[in-house]
């Protein structure tokens, strides 16, 4: 099918899937007259990338870990693991955050909140 029809099925531009081409996470074969032709199979694959995007995986995660398991029989399991690493980056970046939110609300209404809370915190004794 041509990338207008595939946009169409799959409702991304043209553009993000010239760019998922480029970066190598669907492939197209050029036809005589320049067009670019993709397989049926590309359409359940976008929806899988975009699935993933909203789950909160990155490009680069999607072309290193997820495109080597659309093939494999029991996806699921791997596609499990992966799912409870992203879970522990997000437990790490959330408790970071949380770490954050708190030395702001400490700052909050004090004299210069740039300035490092306390001594130790600053690096000088």
């Amino acid at each position: 099918m041509r990338i207008g029809e595939l946009a169409a099925r799959t409702g991304l531009s043209r553009d993000a899937i010239r760019f998922y081409e480029k970066v190598g996470l669907v492939a197209g074969r050029r036809l005589g007259n320049g067009y670019r032709d993709f397989p049926p199979e590309t359409v359940p694959w976008l929806q899988y990338v975009r699935t993933a995007q909203a789950l909160g995986f990155s490009l680069g995660e999607i072309a290193e870990n997820l495109a080597e398991l659309r093939d494999v029989p029991d996806s699921a399991e791997a596609l499990s693991a992966l799912f409870r690493d992203k879970i522990r980056l997000i437990d790490a970046r959330m408790a970071e955050l949380a770490t954050l939110r708190a030395d702001l609300v400490a700052r909050v209404d004090t004299g210069c909140p740039l300035r490092a809370s306390s001594p130790a915190a600053s690096g000088t004794s």
